[in-house]
């Protein structure tokens, strides 16, 4: 990744730049839930309450998800990203996705 430092911004509009679109860009990332997990997870069933765990490994997704869009914008020559978005969802019972999206953009001041 490049030294200046690149925005990833949920708004259309980048403050002070203007810039032409180049495309949509993708991260992606798909986490499974440990053997430990799954028995904390069961026992939080139970008795309710936030699953510290899973929060954790969404969070880490979330993280990846956000690093891999960026590599990918800026194989394809961008500066910056706008209108990043996340998506998530289960596959299966123990799997977890997590998709980061956007659309890169250059600079053109």
């Amino acid at each position: 990744m490049s030294d200046k430092k690149f925005i990833i911004s949920t708004t259309e509009h980048i403050p002070g730049k203007e810039y032409d679109v180049i495309g949509e860009v993708f991260g992606l990332t798909t986490q499974s839930k440990n053997v430990v997990r799954n028995i904390g997870a069961s026992l939080k069933n139970i008795v309710g309450g936030e699953i510290k765990d899973y929060t954790k490994m969404l969070d880490e997704a979330r993280e990846v998800s956000v690093q891999r869009l960026q590599a990918n914008a800026e194989k394809m020559g961008a500066d910056a990203v706008v209108m990043m978005r996340f998506d998530s969802g289960s596959i299966g019972a123990d799997m977890q996705s997590v998709a980061a999206y956007g659309t890169a953009v250059k600079y053109t001041n």
